[in-house]
């Protein structure tokens, strides 16, 4: 036999077990978020101390056999083939062996009341984290894991630090219960049990939505209903990826599902590969902040919080309306830049042609979201809510005729979940690494402090340096451990400062989420650019422009909480939720849209001169100024100025510019 048809039948070998594994691992994870229904045995949960080493276990294995260093290393040093195949059976042996310790000790500790911990547990919760942060860097790239070893560093360096950031000396020994033999803040803490039995279904549900005809019926359906807009497909990219989004939780998942048929559109209309790029990226970036599921991160912040998900999904949509209306607006005046007339080629494809079954396919993501929303309402928990609409989506998938006659790609979806959803846990685990540091080391407090003295107890300057830190903290990571970790250590100083939780942690989100298209490491924008064929810094500075006001709505819900309608928004003592004040900030918001839109693109009815965009600026922060005879004045101000604008320069037709 040949060294080639024996890698071949290797290779084979290999997918064959990722396939499988990946299968059994969302099927253990269906079970173990099932609801108990009277029809139905009552399956799961399972014991913590038994699944989420199982599942976390897999996902070792998943990560090595789908994406394994042999690869990486036989690319690099082709003389030494040798080493790749080394690293992986060390790391995956490895893995296995720490947390087989770990379920063992665990075992120990349930029977016997108490642990006794030695060195030798410290050597294991040492290797674990070595482990996960190898894993996560080869996943998810630096970012992240840089970030796990400066924490780590602190962890065990920390009573030699100056300042604020010196700790109490470290018991050596129980450092191992912090980061590894605990169930409440370590690796496998609290935060991987949240992964795994509430975030899950939502995971499995946007995936099935995905692989059985549903979501690109969306994206026609989008075309369709935008195809007569002058932004034409532009529009259409920031209604399917505001839609795509909430349920795939991935910026640049998000970005290549919808981004490969969208942007050649929007460029073929007239608009340049660095716009079609960059209204992709943070269109799909902003995807998880639209209700109802938001990628799943709305789950996560009610298990943090313990603020009911319904209750933050209401109070999201808004502010994630508002941004998606900016993003519209935003394309319109850079089609009025171009002079991009209505209709064109794009709107003849036949592969984009929406067909009856589409609209039937549509019953596959309605249906689900009436169903989550719905059970939510009823009382009934995030996961199970999750795991209500995937029982609904597996008999409505077979309504697609592409299921009828193969059957199998239920299968197929099962089995990408659990590969997707074992990549997501390495970044967790690397967040657990960080959760363990700032639980023991009290870092997040400290940071509050800091935080407190270089904004002096100022509310916008403390918005502004926490913006700023969370952009850092959380480029080039996914958007979930983005969110995780920033909330985490700057979660505290906001609430310092009267916010309430909600705002503070939406806040957090916002920017979290904004760090996908914040250069120089916006993964978004890099994905959107490779499709356009554009230079990715252009393409990052574009999407940051087009994007602005993702920046600007954060601020302006911390100061005027009643944007987000619920109770839980509003600090205690304060009069609550009132219409005159809900009128005023929905209709002074939508005028900051307008004026921020225009400025970006620096065209209104005509190109703008550098100093109406200026004024344009100016007009915007005045009406948004939380003192009334301020923003009031800046209104007045602003609507005589837009009508002047409008009555001398409305009917003229502009000059078609090249993009």
């Amino acid at each position: 036999m040949s060294e080639q048809v024996q890698q071949d039948q290797d290779n084979r070998l290999i997918r064959y077990s990722v396939f499988l594994v990946a299968f059994l691992m969302a099927v253990t994870g269906i079970a173990n978020s099932m609801p108990t229904y009277n029809i139905l045995p009552p399956f799961g949960p399972f014991p913590a101390v038994i699944i989420r080493p199982l599942i976390l276990g897999a996902s070792i294995f998943l990560v090595l056999a789908s994406s394994p260093f042999t690869h990486t290393v036989t690319a690099k040093w082709p003389n030494r083939k040798w080493l790749g195949p080394l690293i992986d059976i060390v790391l995956l042996l490895a893995g296995w062996a720490v947390l087989w310790i770990y379920y063992t000790e665990q075992i120990a500790i349930e029977n016997e009341g108490f642990a006794e911990f030695t060195m030798f547990h410290v050597a294991v919760s040492i290797t674990a984290a070595a482990v996960f942060v190898v894993l996560s860097w080869k996943v998810w790239g630096a970012p992240l894991s840089i970030v796990s070893l400066v924490a780590l560093f602190y962890f065990y360096t920390g009573e030699h630090w100056p300042w604020i950031f010196k700790t109490a000396p470290l018991d050596l020994v129980y450092s191992a219960e912090d980061l590894w033999f605990n169930l409440n803040d370590g690796i496998l803490g609290n935060i991987m049990g949240i992964l795994i039995f509430t975030v899950f279904p939502f995971i499995l549900l946007g995936t099935m939505l995905e692989r059985t005809g549903g979501g690109r019926s969306m994206i026609k359906l989008a075309v369709h209903v935008t195809k007569r807009f002058r932004g034409g497909p532009a529009h259409a990219a920031i209604m399917a990826s505001s839609l795509f989004g909430t349920m795939s939780g991935g910026a640049v998942t998000n970005v290549v599902a919808t981004g490969v048929i969208t942007i050649p559109m929007i460029k073929q209309r007239g608009f340049s590969p660095a716009f079609a790029g960059g209204v992709e990226a943070t269109a799909s970036s902003a995807g998880q902040i639209m209700p109802p599921i938001m990628g799943a991160a709305a789950l996560v912040m009610s298990d943090l919080t313990g603020i009911p998900y319904l209750t933050i999904i209401v109070a999201a949509l808004l502010p994630a309306l508002a941004y998606y209306a900016s993003l519209f607006t935003s394309v319109v005046f850079e089609a009025r830049r171009l002079g991009v007339e209505i209709g064109g080629e794009d709107l003849d494809r036949k592969d984009l042609e929406v067909t009856p079954q589409d609209y039937i396919n549509m019953i596959m993501i309605v249906v689900p979201i009436v169903i989550v929303v719905a059970s939510l309402i009823q009382g009934l928990s995030a996961a199970g809510a999750g795991m209500s609409a995937f029982f609904t989506i597996i008999p409505l998938s077979f309504l697609n005729p592409e299921v009828r006659h193969r059957p199998f790609i239920i299968v197929e979806a099962l089995s990408h979940t659990g590969l997707t959803f074992g990549r997501l846990l390495m970044a967790i685990a690397v967040v657990g690494i960080i959760v363990a540091v700032l639980g023991a080391t009290g870092l997040p407090q400290d940071f509050a402090i800091l935080i407190n003295e270089v904004s002096g107890g100022n509310l916008f300057l403390t918005l502004f340096v926490t913006g700023l830190a969370a952009l850092m903290l959380g480029m080039g990571m996914p958007t979930l451990p983005a969110y995780l970790t920033i909330v985490l250590i700057l979660g505290p100083a906001m609430q310092g400062l009267g916010l309430t939780l909600i705002v503070a942690h939406l806040f957090v989100f916002y920017y979290g989420v904004a760090s996908s298209i914040t250069p120089p490491v916006a993964v978004a924008a890099y994905a959107a650019a490779s499709i356009a064929q554009a230079a990715p810094i252009k393409t990052a500075t574009m999407a940051l422009r087009v994007g602005l006001v993702k920046f600007a709505v954060p601020f302006v819900f911390a100061y005027y909480p009643v944007l987000l309608i619920v109770p839980e928004a509003f600090p205690k003592g304060s009069v609550g939720f009132n219409w005159p004040d809900f009128v005023s900030i929905l209709f002074r918001l939508m005028l900051f849209i307008y004026l921020i839109s225009s400025t970006v693109i620096a065209f209104d009815q005509r190109r703008l001169p550098w100093w109406e965009m200026i004024l344009r600026l100016v007009f915007a922060g005045g009406v948004m100024f939380a003192v009334p005879l301020v923003h009031w004045t800046a209104v007045v101000l602003a609507l005589f100025y837009i009508a002047w604008h409008q009555k001398n320069f409305g009917r003229k037709t502009p000059t078609k510019v090249h993009p």
